[in-house]
């Protein structure tokens, strides 16, 4: 087998000095200034921007009426519109995770209670905001549709405790799903 040797080019002093990209970088970078304050600049009307460029102002100004339909934000527990929890602890979601930010601890429900043919509910569900990486894969796996992705961007806390959601805080924050609810339907 042959072998072949390929050379690189050699640079010239200008090239070597990098002159010619440092200039064009400049140029560049001055046009979208002059566009800026100009208020040309790309899609500073769309994004309801301050005027100077199409930087938004958070606090006041936010991105809620604005966010796109396959936006994928923090997930949330939903309940069905009796108020009775749709996750049957499969613990599919967890399993699925790939930081490993949920973790599920199964119970029991009691047998003489309506809804005993479901067998378990979770006694434990927390889900880690600072590992999760809101790929949505939780909410695809979920066979019961108890789990979704909720438009929310602003997910803060003082401390790593604080970004732990446990059960009771993902309930409340997820809310009610009104429609089928596959574990309470007569014929499963």
């Amino acid at each position: 087998m042959a072998t072949i040797k390929v050379e690189r080019p050699k640079l010239n002093t200008g090239e070597k000095m990098y002159l010619g990209a440092i200039f064009k970088g400049f140029f560049i970078t001055l046009s979208h200034a002059v566009k800026s304050l100009r208020g040309k600049s790309r899609g500073a009307e769309g994004m309801k921007s301050s005027g100077l460029g199409i930087t938004m102002q958070y606090p006041e100004q936010t991105w809620d009426d604005q966010l796109p339909d396959y936006y994928r934000g923090a997930p949330a527990l939903v309940v069905n519109e009796e108020g009775r929890e749709k996750c049957v602890s499969c613990q599919l979601c967890e399993f699925i995770c790939p930081p490993k930010a949920i973790k599920i601890t199964p119970g029991e429900i009691p047998s003489d209670d309506e809804w005993a043919k479901v067998e378990k509910r979770p006694q434990e569900f927390d889900i880690d905001m600072i590992r999760c990486i809101y790929c949505g894969m939780c909410e695809e796996v979920c066979p019961e549709q108890a789990i979704f992705l909720r438009k929310d961007y602003a997910i803060t806390g003082t401390n790593r405790d604080e970004m732990v959601h446990d059960k009771k805080k993902l309930y409340e924050i997820g809310g009610t799903r009104v429609g089928l609810v596959n574990k309470w339907n007569e014929l499963k």
